[in-house]
């Protein structure tokens, strides 16, 4: 893999993939499925781009029909561009515009994705949010509630709406990060958000175990993907990722193989309540 470092740079949030350089591997190219997805149904949140759209690719290159949900019409391009690579592979892509902030909103996206593709056997909860402050009483009460609403509240939402579609042999992924293993001095509310899913994920794996249903998370390290460089500040964008011991960033193609090894039964039949964590070398206690 190439040890490039991006330029500073910086765009409106949230971010797209073709006004960033070096634009992301997002596309799987080089994957190969064998089927470990046939049938299945999925529904991907921020799955327009970045890891969101990766996944959904390779899932649909494993044989998955996919549902995927985004926040903007600033991102309807690289959704569009997503639902073109899922197609291609003769699968379905249907595409949903949402503010997941909200339970109603979550709940009509279940709904509607059950609709379309006739029922919901893997959920991958990846849509995030990240605002970084200077000092910790720099993080406002709306902000603070606007990054639990999107990354804590949403999935608890959306997992609670999808159980009654979900059987035996179903999946839920979250998406955590390797802010919510160490914590960040920038990102104290983001962190403390996904430290949260990585024990939502836990506890809702020990409280589904009876009824066939996995529950896990990958906690990836720094991916260049669209939130980057729309909510980090330009002299932290550039050399992003260098400071890990691999000394560079992942690309969204190398963290999805994740999320299949999750989502396949035939791969993962024995895990629940994991905590993948892809961080380039980091290493943690616990």
């Amino acid at each position: 893999m190439s040890d490039e470092q991006p330029p500073g740079q910086q765009q409106a949030y949230p971010g797209t993939t073709q006004a960033m350089e070096p634009v992301p591997r997002d596309e799987m190219r080089d994957y190969r499925g064998r089927e470990l997805l046939a049938g299945k149904r999925a529904l991907i949140t921020g799955g327009d781009s970045g890891i969101g759209r990766a996944v959904a690719v390779a899932f649909a290159k494993e044989g998955a029909d996919i549902a995927i949900a985004y926040l903007s019409e600033l991102e309807d391009s690289d959704a569009q561009r997503t639902a073109e690579l899922v197609r291609a592979q003769g699968r379905r892509c249907e595409l949903h515009r949402s503010d997941l902030a909200s339970e109603e909103a979550c709940q009509d996206l279940v709904r509607r994705t059950v609709e379309e593709l006739g029922g919901l056997d893997v959920l991958v909860n990846h849509a995030g949010t990240q605002a970084p402050v200077e000092s910790f009483t720099d993080t406002t009460t709306e902000q603070f509630d606007r990054t639990f609403k999107v990354n804590v509240y949403s999935p608890f939402w959306l997992i609670r709406a999808a159980l009654p579609h979900l059987g035996e042999g179903a999946a839920i992924i979250n998406t955590g990060s390797v802010n919510g293993l160490r914590g960040n001095k920038t990102l104290i509310d983001y962190s403390a958000s996904k430290g949260a899913i990585h024990v939502l994920t836990m506890s809702l794996a020990q409280s589904l175990a009876g009824e066939g249903i996995r529950v896990n998370c990958v906690a990836p390290g720094p991916v260049w993907t669209p939130l980057i460089p729309s909510t980090l500040p330009e002299d932290h964008v550039e050399g992003f990722g260098g400071h890990v011991p691999m000394g560079r960033m992942a690309h969204p193609d190398e963290i999805a193989p994740s999320y299949v090894f999750f989502a396949a039964e035939q791969l993962s039949s024995y895990y629940t309540g994991e905590v993948l964590a892809p961080v380039g070398g980091e290493t943690h206690p616990g």
